[in-house]
């Protein structure tokens, strides 16, 4: 890959893992699900009037909306408002990856190979380190909230992956309009308007700029970008970079919120990386070796 387009590549995951800090900033002013309700909103408006739908059936369009928006990003809101850190909100919501292959086994039949079942289980041991060191900023209810994020997101994948080879950035600018209905639905009941008027007054011009970062840089950039690089190189070159998103991630939490980075924490977050790893790079490996 040119130095410009791993550039490139660096800056997409930079802005993905940092974006969990700007979630936790934003979070300390509007309601979580009505955040979720404001980022797709604007992922959707103006972008529909520009960039056509893709050539997909509907209801695809409609599950992964649903999937991505109230799953797996609006209980990774509810997650990060009070019961678990971004530092590793960003590393556990990874597991999306084993969520994926269990999905596809179960849905399509596909095999596990061995080099996945140790990866998994590496991942796991990861987890359990997070789930025995849990505090007043790493609560079992957020593990599991952030675990059923990632659960959606694999969900989404598949309905992606279902959907064949599509513009990803109008895929996901027309599946949006399905996030919002739901969204707003639970916004309306389990946090009421007083609480979302109230954050609204309350939004100040950082609040705003949250919310566009996570709407124009995080899904718009992010997904774009990441498309086009894609369709430059082979998958094995682009997607192994997505393995820094926790590393940016923890990094920005410790630098700019001051979340500790402890032992333990580093422990469950090699153990977790090194499962991912494994899982993305062993068959690049084996080929390269003439296995």
């Amino acid at each position: 890959m040119p130095p410009r387009r791993f550039l490139l590549a660096l800056a997409v995951v930079a802005v993905w893992g940092t974006n969990f800090v700007v979630i936790k900033l934003a979070l300390g002013t509007l309601p979580p699900l009505f955040f979720a309700v404001l980022r797709f909103t604007f992922a959707l408006l103006p972008a529909a009037f520009f960039i056509p739908r893709p050539a997909v059936p509907w209801r695809l369009l409609a599950a992964y909306g649903v999937l991505i928006g109230a799953g797996q990003f609006g209980l990774l809101y509810v997650a990060m408002g009070a019961w678990i850190s971004p530092g590793l909100a960003s590393l556990v919501v990874q597991t999306q990856v084993f969520f994926t292959i269990g999905l596809a086994i179960v849905l399509a039949g596909e095999r596990v190979q061995r080099f996945q079942w140790l990866a998994l289980v590496l991942a796991v041991a990861g987890l359990g380190v997070i789930a025995v060191n849990t505090d007043a900023s790493t609560t079992p209810l957020g593990l599991a909230l952030v675990l059923a994020a990632a659960l959606s997101w694999a969900g989404g994948n598949l309905v992606a992956r279902h959907s064949g080879r599509v513009d990803m950035l109008g895929y996901v600018v027309w599946s949006s309009l399905f996030a919002l209905p739901p969204l707003l639905v639970l916004s309306l009941w389990l946090e009421g308007p007083a609480r979302i008027a109230d954050g609204l007054a309350r939004a100040d011009a950082a609040v705003w700029a949250a919310v566009l970062w996570q709407s124009v840089g995080n899904t718009l950039f992010g997904y774009a970008a990441w498309g086009w690089l894609l369709a430059r190189h082979p998958a094995a070159t682009v997607v192994p970079m997505a393995l820094l998103v926790p590393v940016f991630g923890m990094s920005a939490s410790a630098l700019v919120l001051g979340e500790p980075l402890p032992a333990w924490k580093l422990a469950a977050a090699g153990l977790v990386l090194a499962g991912l790893a494994l899982n993305l790079l062993w068959p690049r490996l084996r080929q390269a070796l003439g296995g």
